[in-house]
């Protein structure tokens, strides 16, 4: 059996050690210690879809998550098919509204994860706000580079790199305009907006 210690990480690193390892070693039984609820209940939701059974024990100063693995549930599609490229549409540095920090950091932990799954975008088109991901100083240019290197085209708007005057400043991806935005987003068989 092997253990995971992720007493005292945030989300979403839990679920990604815990995935990874299931990766990477299909038929082992996990056993995954976690020191709140929402971390035990994203580590068992992910269990639960690979095919893991999962048996939980809060008994001691951890939650202790025993994963045996099991069949993995057939996938299901939805009746629509996709007939483009996948795109995500980036509009601001924040994820969501309300308190700006907070959005900072989901979208840092989106674009983080995004590195994760197994089906990567076919490309990442930012503009306004959002074009700061992609210049220098970003705290997500690691994860934005390894995306690239993938094959995602990563994309920022040239007017919006001039009018924060940062266009010398373009740290992955390259410089896009908005006839090519619109082609994209009218060709995209899924758009994701952030």
């Amino acid at each position: 059996m092997k253990t995971i210690d992720c007493r005292g990480q945030q989300c979403p690193q839990p679920v990604i050690q815990t995935r990874k390892l299931m990766l990477e070693e299909p038929g082992s039984v996990l056993e995954v210690l976690v020191d709140d609820q929402a971390c035990r209940d994203n580590v068992s939701r992910l269990a639960k879809t690979m095919g893991y059974s999962i048996e939980v024990d809060e008994s001691g100063a951890a939650t202790r998550l025993a994963l045996t693995p099991g069949e993995k549930p057939k996938e299901s599609r939805s009746a629509a098919s996709e007939t483009g490229p996948r795109v995500i549409f980036i509009g601001s540095d924040q994820m969501g509204s309300g308190d700006p920090e907070l959005g900072r950091i989901l979208m840092k932990n989106f674009i983080f994860t995004l590195t994760e799954a197994d089906n990567v975008p076919d490309a990442i088109y930012c503009v306004n706000s959002g074009i700061r991901l992609t210049i220098d100083g970003s705290e997500v240019l690691e994860p934005l580079v390894e995306l690239a290197n993938r094959g995602v085209d990563i994309a920022s708007c040239g007017l919006c790199l001039e009018y924060f005057d940062v266009k010398d400043s373009l740290a992955v991806g390259r410089t896009s305009n908005m006839l090519e935005l619109v082609n994209a987003l009218e060709g995209a068989g899924n758009i994701i907006r952030l």
